[in-house]
This record gives C-alpha cells, structure tokens and sequence, in this order.
C-alpha cells in the first residue's frame, strides 16, 4: 500500500515539473446556469463541436445533458473545461461556430506551455454590430496599446490579427464620435507583382490590396452603410503617395504591410498626424517586398521610437496565430529555418 502511495503521489507532483503526466484521469463537472439552447449551441450538430475540441486537447469528452466528464491527462483535462465553460458563455451571446472554437482552444492551448497571468485584462472592443475580445496576451496587451496611444504598432506574421483588431477599434472610435473619420492607407510595393497592368487610377489598382480591411469594415458595419460612408469621404482610402503634404486631423488612420514602406516614407506617414487623431501601423518584417538595397522603414522605426512615450509596440510572434493551426505551424517552420541560414 504504502509503495502504491508513493507511485499516486509521485505522479501527482509530475504536474507541476518540465514533463506533464501522461496518466489518464477522469473529471467531472457540471455547466450552469441550465439553458438548453446554451447547450445545444455549444456542443454543435451532432457534437461536432466536441468532438473538435477532442481533437485539439487529445481528450475523451462524454456528457449526459449538463453533466460532462472529460477523460485525459489532468493538465489537458482541466483545460477542457476551462474551454467548455468559456464557450458556454459565449453561447448565451452569439452563434458557436469552428472559427469561434478555434479562437479560444488556441489561446488556452497556449496556457498549457505559457499559463495565463492573474492579472491579465480581457479588453474588448464594442461596436454596434459585435463585440470583440482580445484573444491571449498579444492580442489583448494590442487592444490596449491602440486604446491609450496616439500612435501604436502592431508587428508580426499574419494571422495574429493586427489589421483586423485596427480596424474594429477605427470602427468603435468612429461609432463614438472620437473620430470623424477613417483613412486606410498602404504602400502600393506587392511581393514581385507591378500594378501598372490593372486597369483604373492609382486608388482602384490598390483597392484589391486593401481587401483585408474591406472585409473587416464589411464585418463591423455592413456593406451598405460602409459604401456609402466611403461616398461620403468618411472612410477615405489614400495610397501612401497619396499623403504627401497632407495634415490628418480629428481621424483614425491605418496603415497595413508598412514593412513595404521606404524609411522616408515612414517618416513623412508619422507626421501627417494631426489633432485629434490616432494611428494603427501593422506590419511583417519577415516579408519586405523592397528593393533589396532599400531598408524597410518599419524595421527602422522600431529602432529610433521604441522609448517614445506616447507610442506603442505590440510584438507577435507564431504563437500568437489565431488562424487554422497549420499556419501557426508553417511560420514556426519558416522561422526555425531562417535561423538555421
């Protein structure tokens, strides 16, 4: 018995070291407050919802109604109810969907490397349409940053949702009347491709390019409301050639890909700012589609403005992808070998 007890407690205590248990353990537990369409709505059709989140937490999920046990490692097994529970709040408010899923498997899959800190905020962006939540510590530590600051930077891979999380805050400042506009802008220097063949001006060739922040106006404020804004001016789109000379006041702007911008076209973007306005600057500087004899004017801003009080810098890295899992993996895998060069 008492040999028994030593291997139990040994176990128990692997926990907390470098090597998580690989025991199986069962853990019961009970959602509430009872609300069947709540539940309906998490678990998925025919639990696909699930049986995806098996898949994520290599666990066995069994439930009767509102009861569940969850069958895994404990670490794993604890952080599938953490997960079941977040959602199941989430479905009092909006419909469960697999990208809604993946969102929130993905950042506790991050805590069970990383555990999430006691003081960590949720920030949120309020918009008539939807409310967004900052997903992980990036993604709310960004949120933050572009809330307090005149002038913030979000930079890493794609898919961390940096242009995204801008143009949701542009949106809620100009709901509230921070703001009396939006301004999208981007440098027209695309990774291997010339814009001269696309038909139209300057501003209809970049259109295509600026599809990404489109999409989430689109999402934020509908496309009847977000064309019509544009007809107006309210929501201007402006070419970084465009900016030259030009004062923007009272006005949210954001500039995307800025890794493709020039140092002194960064400079000459900085001080269009005027009163009343805020910047968004997102970029890669993994993918500068420059000349190879230009340097990108991000990688260089990030040297000389890092101690400006006033400006913000938000570093993302492949952890912080809140697409599908392969893309987290396939810039792991980009980055691991840029290293190895």
């Amino acid at each position: 018995m008492v040999y028994l007890y030593f291997i139990s407690h040994l176990n128990m205590t692997l926990t907390a070291s470098a090597h998580p248990v690989t025991t199986d353990t069962t853990l019961k537990f009970e959602l509430s407050p009872a609300n069947s369409e709540q539940l309906v709505n998490l678990c998925g059709q025919f639990d696909a919802h699930l049986r995806q989140i098996e898949e994520t937490f290599e666990v066995d999920i069994h439930n009767r109604g509102y009861e569940f046990n969850i069958k895994g490692t404990q670490i794993r097994a604890q952080t599938t109810i953490n997960v079941l529970q977040e959602l199941y709040k989430l479905a009092a408010d909006e419909v469960i969907s697999k990208d809604s899923i993946h969102l929130v498997t993905h950042q506790h899959i991050n805590s069970l490397t990383t555990p999430k800190k006691k003081t960590e905020r949720e920030a949120r962006i309020r918009t008539k349409r939807k409310v967004v939540r900052g997903r992980g510590v990036q993604q709310n530590t960004y949120i933050d940053n572009i809330q307090r600051h005149s002038l913030a930077f979000g930079v890493g891979p794609a898919g961390t949702g940096k242009t995204y999380l801008a143009v949701a805050c542009a949106v809620e400042s100009l709901e509230r009347d921070e703001v009396r506009r939006i301004v999208l802008v981007r440098p027209a220097v695309e990774a291997g491709e010339r814009l001269g063949f696309l038909p139209g001006d300057l501003s209809q060739k970049i259109d295509p390019y600026l599809r990404p922040m489109y999409d989430a106006l689109y999402e934020f404020m509908g496309i009847e409301k977000v064309n019509k804004l544009i007809e107006k001016n309210v929501i201007e789109v402006a070419p970084l050639a465009y900016m030259r000379g030009r004062t923007l006041n009272d006005a949210f702007i954001i500039m995307d890909e800025a890794q493709n911008t020039t140092v002194e076209q960064m400079k000459m973007f900085l001080t269009r700012l005027g009163f009343g306005s805020s910047a968004v600057v997102t970029g890669d500087i993994t993918q500068v589609d420059l000349p190879t004899h230009q340097r990108s004017g991000l990688k260089h801003v990030i040297e000389i403005l890092d101690d400006i009080k006033g400006i913000s810098f938000t570093h993302f890295s492949a952890q912080d992808v809140v697409r599908h899992t392969l893309v987290q993996r396939i810039v792991e895998a980009y980055d691991e070998h840029d290293t190895t060069l």
